[in-house]
């Protein structure tokens, strides 16, 4: 039984190093990468992938890897190296560490949507976006009267109100309030002459 169970648990944490491997992972601000270089192991070593998306590998410079898969970054180290070998160097590299703050996190949706409860959104969504991934607003909301909840680290909660009527008759969307991990957006019900 506890075999099964640390065989279980080895799984479980080996799985974003799996899916990070993969070819339709992205690389992101935070992940750690393991640097690789078979002709010269003095350039052997682990990075952190800057906040900018941005690494520094000694004779390449800054390589962008933000964004990029692992073969795409491998091919920019390598032809960034070229010019310091006789042949193009093999560069590998792989994602040691993922760091999942710069995922998805999240916020939570009450109240009068199609679908309330937790969804799982990412750094720069909207309020209104988040409306649209529960499913938008239903016939009984108050849509003038949209709250948004925020707890900041003082734990003291901040009210932010949202007119989506105003939005949706062609007003400024450009204040829009971006989401944080935490946030409760609610929707309340309209009143009886609302």
């Amino acid at each position: 039984m506890r075999r099964t169970l640390l065989a279980a648990l080895a799984m479980l944490l080996a799985a974003p190093m799996a899916i990070a491997q993969s070819a339709d992972y992205r690389i992101q601000p935070g992940d750690q990468l393991a640097i690789t270089v078979l002709e010269d192991d003095t350039l052997n070593r682990e990075l952190l992938v800057l906040p900018d998306g941005t690494i520094s590998v000694p004779l390449a410079g800054t390589v962008r890897a933000g964004g990029r898969s692992v073969e795409t970054v491998e091919s920019a180290i390598a032809d960034r190296l070229a010019s310091n070998f006789a042949v193009r160097p093999s560069v590998f590299v792989s994602v040691i560490e993922i760091d999942e703050t710069y995922g998805t996190f999240p916020i939570y949706v009450m109240g009068q949507v199609t679908t309330p409860g937790m969804v799982e959104v990412e750094p720069g969504t909207t309020m209104l976006q988040a409306i649209a991934l529960a499913g938008g607003l239903d016939r009984f909301a108050a849509t003038k009267r949209i709250q948004l909840r925020r707890t900041d680290s003082s734990g003291r909660e901040r009210l932010f109100l949202f007119n989506f009527k105003a939005v949706e008759r062609g007003g400024s969307i450009e204040s829009m309030i971006t989401l944080r991990e935490g946030d409760v957006i609610l929707v309340p019900e309209r009143r009886l002459f609302e």
